[in-house]
């Protein structure tokens, strides 16, 4: 293993690396452009052996992954902002047709107003579209997630696929020192990519099909029960993860001082930093502030949400989206978890600073028994 200072999207283009995929279809969107450029130049050099496909546009990007998932092979591609929206059409294809395709999506404002900074708007549009989303908070969280993705989605138990999304600058910009996995220790993590999910002329299924009210039910319960497994393998990967490099995460969710907390500030991604510092200093003031980061967004965390702020008497949930017409596209599922969600923050839209003085002022507005929605 060794020890590289680089950006968030090179920490992913790394982790791709190491995952060996056989096709990559890549279409550039800032602020993803990065990733599939780096993975072009392992293609050219021989470090990767794959075939790397430069399409005509996000829809042929995801439609293209589509085809060589069902061909039987490991895929990736990677997508942001307007570029998830033109694949909107194919992610439910994706989903429905069980292919365990990665993709990267680096969370960006979507238009209009047209703005190319960070806001997870996005991907929080696209909850029902039956991929697994995950959230990074850091560049080292990004590399591993681009490991355990392939693990998780390409699991037999699940054959979902897997939409990283890591903060539009915030992550994929920022450089940071990141551990490097050796190819060996990669290869022994994840094992060689097998479906039975594929075309074989030898053994033919009828795959893409038709299915009226009688038979869709069973297709649609079926994925659901496998999202709804995705669960148990996610610890299972990352206790197999913890194994093989050291590293061990806390599967859906991760609590931060929730134990003894009175007031809890719910968030995903890069933000959850900050927030945990501005919870210390309350700590040292006397106030039993803590964090809940949410780490996926589906499978959705219930059970976790609930034990983690089971004894909170005030929550509000900070995100950086909102549904026009109803508030917060997380503080709707929360709320409908926990009786003591009483605000909903919104902040960071189209990439504008939040600062850890905004959200001493969430808890103040939490101690003091203030509900509703709130604009940082």
């Amino acid at each position: 293993m060794s020890r590289q200072f680089i950006s968030g999207n090179d920490a992913f283009a790394l982790g791709i690396l190491l995952a060996k995929p056989a096709v990559i279809s890549a279409y550039p969107i800032t602020p993803q452009t990065t990733v599939v450029e780096r993975l072009s130049e392992y293609v050219e050099s021989g470090e990767l052996d794959a075939e790397f496909i430069h399409v005509e546009s996000e829809h042929s990007a995801l439609s293209c992954a589509i085809g060589a998932s069902a061909a039987g092979v490991r895929t990736f591609t990677a997508t942001s902002s307007q570029g998830l929206l033109y694949m909107a059409e194919c992610l439910p294809y994706a989903a429905g047709g069980r292919y365990p395709i990665v993709m990267m999506n680096a969370n960006r404002a979507i238009a209009l107003p047209w703005n190319i900074y960070g806001d997870q708007s996005d991907s929080l549009s696209q909850l029902a579209c039956g991929w697994i989303q995950a959230y990074a908070e850091d560049a080292q969280e990004a590399l591993d997630f681009a490991l355990m993705s392939y693990y998780i989605a390409e699991h037999p138990q699940v054959a979902v696929p897997f939409m990283v999304n890591l903060d539009g600058f915030h992550i994929t910009h920022t450089y940071e020192i990141v551990d490097v996995p050796t190819r060996e220790q990669a290869d022994a993590f994840l094992p060689p990519y097998e479906t039975e999910n594929r075309i074989d002329f030898a053994r033919p299924k009828n795959m893409a099909f038709s299915a009226g009210p009688g038979h869709n039910k069973i297709f649609r319960r079926n994925h659901h029960k496998a999202m709804l497994r995705s669960s148990e393998v996610i610890v299972e990967c990352e206790s197999r993860f913890a194994e093989f490099f050291g590293r061990r995460y806390s599967g859906l969710v991760d609590a931060y001082k929730t134990d003894d907390a009175e007031f809890v500030l719910v968030t995903l991604g890069s933000v959850a930093g900050l927030a945990r510092d501005a919870a210390d200093e309350l700590r040292g003031q006397g106030a039993k502030a803590g964090v809940l980061r949410l780490r996926y967004m589906r499978p959705f965390p219930e059970e976790a949400i609930r034990k983690a702020l089971a004894g909170a008497k005030a929550v509000a949930v900070l995100e950086k989206d909102i549904s026009p017409g109803k508030g917060g596209a997380v503080f709707a599922e929360v709320s409908g978890v926990c009786e003591s969600v009483r605000l909903n923050a919104i902040g960071g839209l189209g990439g504008e600073d939040i600062s850890k003085e905004s959200l001493r002022s969430v808890f103040a507005m939490l101690a003091e028994g203030k509900e509703g929605e709130l604009w940082l």
